[in-house]
């Protein structure tokens, strides 16, 4: 066993080397986290020239994990902008499959309606012509497919799984810094990422490190260190450890949760005629916003509670379910405790009484709760916590980590790897990869620039709003109407 030793052997920031010798530099960019955004940070590099770089990523194989995202026009402009291989890749998928995101509006699959089965009006484009008219091919994509798609672009030997990150510390004589990874430990616990599913626990391996005798100790030296780690972002924690910004280490519970089931079979019939003559019409797809009025809708009144359900067979529907409650109503909660409580938040939100029963009838083990979290960026200047320190950097939800709600997440940190590529580009063409100053400054214009569309993204992100409402096109002019590559050459 030598975690101890070697733990300890991490504390010193010298050299250990023999004199006259100096410790090897391995890598110009090392990122942690093998996630798309991680990924299209490296492809944005790999395509601009810097090839002495690696990928690497806590979880022991890459497999199947991960929710369905949607890559919008900003996200798409961005990836085009990053590698053309990778967009024209994408953008051939989502011409070729079936993409809600551009249905013909005189064709609508979907419809919303308010919890007594009133129809909302829709807006006045359909979702085909609100994203179209950014000029992007848009569709929704498995997180696995998309970080497989990414992934295989790379050499293999750059990407590494099978590192989980510890800790990372500055090493000014050798004008870089060095990362210290565990291997053979498995992937830790990520309480604010994953869809909470303790029916169909033990994905993650969080045992202590006496468990895993096998365990090993490992360091890298790299120039540069991108945390891509995600919204628990391990990286973030050990870079403002002992500073200021400790405070800002995790992420805070945004006000919403999110509950999902995979299916509810075997509906009872005249419960779920019930339900299709008062919300679907013909359609497959309802979304139900807690108005009582139809016209509560057209005046953007703010609803607390969204459901989309779905319902492709006869007696068989699933729900997504969105909704502005107290942290304790649902976290931590499983099996019929989830349900009993999901059950009394639809009654409160004035859900009626046969979208209660539907939800009653959900399988314990079909169910995934999850409250969403926020490492929120609207903040003074003073307590504002900075997304890099020295030679490290942050892209993605380890930078500004939102909920779902308004489909940002990745698209942001799309945009966050096109930057970063940008200017490590420029420092490359520079030769300034020891010149801290410069670094910094690189990375201090990379969240000047970023961080007042993020707070756009992070506000839209915290309200539940009916597509009906003139907001959402506003807002789909305020995100997806920038040039993206312009607007990058404006970091030159």
């Amino acid at each position: 066993m030598i975690i101890e030793n070697e733990f300890m052997k991490l504390e010193h920031t010298e050299s250990s080397s023999p004199e006259n010798s100096s410790p090897k530099i391995d890598y110009d960019v090392a990122i942690v986290g093998a996630g798309p955004v991680g990924l299209a940070t490296a492809l944005g590099l790999y395509q601009r020239g810097i090839e002495n770089i690696i990928v690497l990523d806590q979880t022991r194989a890459f497999r199947q994990v991960g929710q369905t995202i949607g890559l919008l026009p900003n996200g798409m402009k961005a990836l085009r902008y990053i590698h053309t291989q990778a967009h024209k890749n994408l953008t051939e998928e989502f011409k070729k499959s079936k993409n809600p995101l551009k249905e013909d509006p005189s064709k609508p699959k979907w419809t919303m309606r308010n919890v007594n089965g009133e129809k909302i009006p829709s807006p006045s484009k359909g979702l085909g012509e609100i994203f179209g008219k950014y000029g992007e091919h848009l569709g929704l994509i498995r997180w696995y497919d998309l970080q497989t798609q990414l992934r295989t672009l790379l050499p293999e030997n750059l990407v590494k799984p099978n590192h989980r990150f510890v800790s990372v510390v500055a090493e000014p004589e050798l004008q870089c810094v060095r990362a210290d990874f565990v291997s053979n430990l498995g992937a830790k616990a990520n309480p604010y990422s994953y869809w909470e599913d303790k029916q169909k626990k033990d994905r993650t391996n969080t045992g202590s490190l006496s468990q895993f005798p096998e365990s090993e100790m490992t360091s890298i030296r790299a120039k540069l260190l991108i945390g891509a780690d995600g919204i628990n972002s391990t990286v973030r924690q050990s870079i403002y450890k002992d500073t200021p910004y400790s405070a800002y280490s995790k992420p805070e519970y945004s006000g919403f949760s999110g509950v999902q089931t995979e299916g509810i079979y075997r509906v009872p019939e005249a419960l779920s005629q019930q339900i299709k003559e008062q919300f679907f019409d013909d359609a497959k797809t309802v979304i139900i916003y807690n108005f009582l009025t139809s016209e509560t809708a057209t005046i953007n009144q703010e609803p607390t509670m969204k459901m989309v359900i779905w319902s492709y067979e006869p007696g068989e529907f699933e729900y997504l379910i969105d909704a502005i409650m107290p942290f304790e109503s649902l976290a931590g909660k499983v099996g019929k405790e989830l349900i009993d409580s999901l059950v009394l938040e639809l009654k409160k939100a004035n859900f009626p009484e046969i979208i209660q029963q539907l939800v009653a009838l959900s399988p314990p083990e079909n169910l995934a709760n999850r409250p969403f979290y926020i490492h929120p960026v609207n903040m003074s200047a003073p307590d504002r916590a900075k997304w890099s320190i020295g030679r490290v950097v942050l892209v993605g939800d380890a930078a500004h980590g939102m909920p779902p709600v308004a489909g940002q997440g990745a698209n942001q940190g799309m945009e966050d790897a096109a930057a970063i590529a940008t200017l490590v580009n420029e420092i490359n063409k520079q030769n300034q990869w020891d010149d801290t100053a410069a670094i910094e400054a690189a990375f201090n214009k990379y969240e000047s620039l970023r961080r007042p569309i993020i707070e756009v993204a992070q506000q839209g992100s915290l309200g539940i709003r009916a597509f009906s409402s003139e907001w959402h096109e506003q807002f789909a002019e305020e995100i997806y109407g920038r040039n993206i590559a312009e607007i990058m050459q404006t970091l030159l």
